[in-house]
């Protein structure tokens, strides 16, 4: 069983409650939702927030929704307190922020991880310019995959070589179950906290996390100046036109 699982809270600590924010009637997050469920190869797909105006919404667009613990820290501890009461074999973590997200990349996501169970989490990547945005979470990876680093600086350092693109990390990540609850108990590590990256959390306590490049676009909505990007992009999007 493959679920799908959108952590969701309103504390957003840059724009003020913006999984109820709108782009063309709907809120950010239940753009998230209604194209996730447009994925074919997940088996299920649920809402895990802390907050009842959220899980009311969700219920009304036809969603799932798990009331979760206002103590998490982060999304994925969000979205292992709610895979305890559902039966899966891989979860999907699909961010709440990502209203133009791809069904056909959640599905990308699966098959890459179902052929390559030697990583425990997956987390593929978009080529971009080689151009400083902290908001980018950058990954350096190997030849085989194998991800070595997450970073919000420009790395590597182009020392010899001009042309490179930079692998931004893409918000769609597929946990083992055994290591989405593994990683739920895990500390922070100094590394986790310099970054601000979550998934640095995985490289410091030696998991296995592996990525692929997939051709595609990413368009969260981060920063207030980004809503404006979304909402552009919103009126030329194919995948809105099937559920708006």
């Amino acid at each position: 069983m493959i679920i799908g699982f959108i952590p969701s809270r309103l504390e957003s600590k840059r724009i003020f409650q913006k999984p109820l924010l709108k782009i063309n009637g709907l809120p950010i997050i239940i753009h998230t939702m209604k194209r996730a469920m447009l994925s074919k190869k997940l088996n299920d797909l649920y809402v895990c927030t802390n907050s009842e105006i959220i899980a009311n919404l969700v219920l009304k667009h036809g969603g799932k929704p798990i009331i979760t613990s206002s103590k998490h820290k982060n999304g994925t501890e969000r979205i292992a307190e709610a895979a305890k009461k559902i039966k899966f074999d891989y979860a999907i973590d699909i961010q709440g922020d990502e209203p133009l997200v791809e069904p056909s990349d959640i599905d990308k996501v699966i098959s890459f991880h179902l052929k390559n169970k030697n990583f425990d989490i997956v987390v593929p990547y978009l080529n971009i310019k080689y151009k400083h945005n902290p908001n980018n979470v950058k990954i350096l990876s190997n030849s085989s995959g194998k991800v070595l680093y997450f970073t919000r600086s420009l790395a590597p350092f182009l020392f010899n070589k001009n042309n490179y693109k930079l692998k931004k990390h893409l918000s769609i990540i597929s946990f083992k179950k055994k290591t989405l609850f593994e990683f739920s108990k895990l500390q922070q590590g100094e590394l986790e906290k310099i970054e601000g990256i979550e998934l640095m959390r995985a490289l410091e306590n030696n998991l296995a996390v592996g990525t692929f490049k997939l051709k595609s676009h990413s368009l969260a909505i981060d920063v207030k100046s980004d809503i404006a990007k979304v909402k552009k992009a919103m009126k030329e999007d194919k995948i809105a036109k099937k559920y708006l």
